[in-house]
């Protein structure tokens, strides 16, 4: 009888053990995996996309635009990994939007412009949402803030074009 209660005491304590070892291995890998899903400045750094800046004359049109001057700072921001502007309350960054909109200079209103505003406001509240949700894999985030790159970009293009579009057609022919 007493053997009995010692195999079963001691098949117990061995069961314990093996449980303690499985916890460990789940916890490390729980903890690895997160460590994994953050991203870093030089996961951002390493994003390929063509990035435009503004020519020395389109800056000075859009100087007095300044919610166009805060995103474009919030941009610089995401691009040393600080999300706090566009994972914040959805709300805000509907009101930034409206705003940004509003005062957008009347020489830039123009079809394509306005348009690609479009774009990047669509832009701005994906990667609003991927980065607030939990559950998105780390790469849906990545090509969400590729997307608001790509899109800010390419408003900076344009926005380029149309002011050399605009010098081009004030040359008159002698």
């Amino acid at each position: 009888m007493r053997i009995t209660f010692v195999i079963l005491g001691l098949s117990c304590v061995m069961m314990s053990c093996g449980d303690d070892n499985a916890n460990a291995t789940v916890t490390e890998t729980t903890e690895s995996t997160a460590q994994d899903d953050r991203i870093t400045a030089s996961t951002i750094e390493a994003i390929a996309y063509e990035d435009y800046a503004l020519s020395p004359e389109s800056e000075q049109l859009v100087v007095t635009w300044e919610k166009y001057q805060e995103l474009a700072t919030q941009i610089g921001y995401l691009k040393k990994a600080d999300f706090s502007f566009f994972n914040g309350d959805k709300e805000l960054l509907k009101e930034f939007i409206l705003a940004y909109h509003k005062q957008m200079p009347s020489e830039l209103r123009t079809n394509p412009i306005v348009s690609r505003n479009a774009i990047v406001e669509t832009a701005l509240l994906n990667l609003n949402e991927r980065l607030r949700l939990d559950n998105i894999e780390r790469d849906d985030k990545i090509s969400g803030i590729k997307a608001l790159f790509e899109a800010f970009s390419n408003l900076n293009y344009l926005i380029n074009k149309k002011l050399e579009g605009d010098f081009y057609n004030q040359i008159q022919p002698e």
